[in-house]
């Protein structure tokens, strides 16, 4: 009888399901000095698939990252990954186009008046608090609002801008004009001479995926040879993507009460303010998709420890995102900020360290593994 033993998830402690021919075989795995880590240690030669809930995995997929078990101090896995963000991290890009991308948009609407100069953008963004659509607002209740535009459809008017602009910062940030954020190469050569596995996460961020993506080919081929990139197909065929996004099994039973108490908070948020927005004869909608997202923040990070073989507690992430600090910080991976035009003035009280840049005084290799002891 042929059996395979694999560790899934760090987190998930259950004993291995293995079909083959219809037939079931259980092996819990024994303690050991082995090195075990979040991918499969095993070799898979024949077409078996993990069956967890009634859900089937597909190991093959892994097949890459899969090797014999091997014996203490016999090719060792990594003992540190980093995995780092786009936004804000590999560049910062609503720094050095975001202003410029507004005006691009007032110029494709016809607003030939309305034009943003540095001072003017400065000031609209600490009077709103970088509230875009509140930006918008103030300027246009400065200036005047477009002499045809009825009162009714000022909300319109608004998304329509905003709509524009995006489409404006999509192409800067795929433009030759875009750069990434000074030292970001040097730290990525660092950690690979150090054998240090870099994981570049495409999956979530305010920019869309295929943007993402363009941004980190930049880098050059032969930089993004010494990194993994992990989008949402990666996160799908990761064995932990396959358990959660698959089936909606969470990692645990807290997790799965964590998720449903969050969604009963904010359906009674909502409850609450649509009653006092009937008193007021307003109209209100709380966004309560920041729970779905954080899911997906946390299937991200975890696809990317699993696929670069290291363990969620000793990977660590650069983050840009006050969302990627919680999803880190919610499934214990250590965290370092490297602030951006977006969080210039946030605060990050989880983080191990928050850093204004690479290299010199700020984050380096040296001063990463220092922050973590």
């Amino acid at each position: 009888m042929e059996t395979a033993s694999c560790s899934i998830l760090n987190s998930l402690r259950f004993s291995t399901t293995i079909t083959n021919s219809n037939k079931f075989y259980y092996e819990s795995r024994p303690r050991s000095n082995y090195n075990f880590c979040l991918r499969p240690s095993c070799a898979f030669t024949s077409s078996w698939k993990f069956n967890f809930l009634g859900k089937y995995l597909q190991p093959n997929e892994f097949t890459p990252f899969c090797s014999p078990p091997s014996f203490p101090n016999e090719n060792p896995s990594p003992e540190l990954a980093v995995l780092l963000e786009v936004d804000g991290v590999l560049m910062d890009a609503y720094r050095l186009g975001n202003r410029q991308a507004f005006n691009v948009a007032f110029m494709k609407l016809g607003l030939d008046c309305a034009n943003w100069t540095e001072p003017v953008y400065v000031d609209l963004k600490r009077k709103s608090a970088g509230d875009e659509e509140r930006m918008l607002i103030l300027y246009f209740n400065q200036i005047g609002w477009p002499t045809s535009l009825p009162t009714s459809e000022k909300g319109t008017f608004i998304k329509n801008v905003l709509r524009e602009k995006k489409v404006a910062m999509d192409e800067f940030m795929m433009s030759e004009s875009s750069l990434l954020r000074p030292g970001v190469e040097d730290f990525i050569d660092d950690a690979s001479n150090q054998g240090i596995p870099v994981v570049i996460l495409t999956a979530y961020g305010k920019s869309e995926e295929n943007i993402a993506r363009s941004i980190v080919n930049k880098l050059g081929h032969e930089k993004t040879t010494k990194i993994k990139i992990i989008g949402n197909v990666e996160v799908k065929k990761s064995l932990y993507g396959q358990l959660v996004l698959s089936s909606g099994v969470l990692s645990g039973l807290d997790e799965q009460l964590a998720l449903e108490a969050r969604k009963a908070v904010s359906a009674e948020k909502q409850k609450i303010a649509e009653e006092v927005a009937s008193i007021l004869k307003l109209s209100v909608q709380i966004d309560t998709s920041s729970t779905e997202s954080l899911v997906k923040i946390v299937a991200a990070l975890r696809a990317g420890a699993e696929y670069v073989g290291v363990s969620v507690n000793n990977c660590v992430l650069v983050a840009g995102s006050q969302s990627g600090v919680a999803a880190a910080g919610q499934i214990g991976m250590p965290c370092v900020v490297l602030r951006s035009s977006l969080t210039s003035r946030a605060e990050f009280p989880s983080a191990k360290a928050v850093m204004d840049g690479f290299g010199g005084a700020d984050l380096t290799i040296s001063k990463l593994r220092q922050k973590l002891c």
